[in-house]
């Protein structure tokens, strides 16, 4: 599946939550996703910027983020659907 989704894959998991990229995906630590969710509400630019920082904890994760972005459509789009969908989680 392209783009760029949250997924939660349980509870009481060392890690409850994965973003993915494409086919690849990512653990995200339950501390990342509250600081996420505290944030969901920062225009599209900031918020982008905070989750490939946060997510992206290697320069090249960085760049997959930022690679996937771009070749599945509307950037501003998909991360208005993110800070959406990582509200629900």
């Amino acid at each position: 599946m392209k783009g760029l989704r949250f997924e939660r894959i349980g509870k009481d998991r060392y890690y409850n939550v994965v973003f993915h990229l494409g086919s690849s995906y990512v653990p995200v630590s339950d501390e990342t996703v509250e600081e996420l969710k505290a944030k969901s509400l920062l225009p599209v630019e900031r918020f982008l910027e905070l989750l490939i920082d946060q997510v992206g904890y290697s320069s090249y994760l960085k760049d997959q983020i930022r690679t996937e972005l771009k070749s599945s459509g509307d950037p501003v789009t998909q991360i208005t659907v993110l800070q959406g969908a990582i509200r629900e989680l």
